[in-house]
């Protein structure tokens, strides 16, 4: 199973690229809205428990400071973590600071970063690692990536 979490409802329109990629995929997964510096004590127990509960990968969006993928990371050291930085209509710096918050993690605690609201990426990303263990998916990301060669007309 895929977790996405983040950090506020305005970061809903963006991370339901990721929900739309994983249905078509097949994918299991949840969403949950939890905020690193508004609900911290709720995201330290949500967090722990996503390994008992069997979750492969987390994918976190956040915007501005963008603590939340860092967070998660801190919390699981054995689940990859994928990070959405996601831009906010009022952000001054137009997604950046999200981006430098997720992708400068300090050693040892890794965060995978896609593009500024590319949550579709970052579900494609949680399949591939996902196909390691459940080989099914690899007919999916074959079939996804032959309808794109055809869909922007490379075949």
């Amino acid at each position: 199973m895929v977790v996405i979490v983040m950090g506020s409802e305005l970061d809903r329109k963006v991370m339901a690229g990721a929900e739309d990629q994983l249905i078509k995929f097949g994918v299991s997964f949840e969403t949950r809205v939890i905020s690193a510096h508004r609900t911290p004590d709720l995201l330290a127990e949500y967090a722990q428990t996503l390994k008992s509960r069997n979750v492969k990968v987390v994918i976190a969006g956040a915007s501005l400071s963008a603590a939340l993928p860092g967070v998660l990371a801190a919390y699981l050291p054995t689940i990859p973590v994928i990070g959405v930085p996601i831009v906010q209509p009022d952000s001054v710096l137009g997604g950046q600071d999200a981006l430098y918050s997720i992708v400068q993690m300090p050693p040892g605690v890794p965060v995978a970063c896609v593009g500024i609201n590319n949550a579709h990426n970052a579900a494609v990303m949680a399949t591939q690692i996902m196909s390691l263990v459940y080989s099914g998916l690899v007919d999916e990301l074959k079939k996804n990536r032959t309808e794109m060669a055809v869909k922007h007309g490379s075949v």
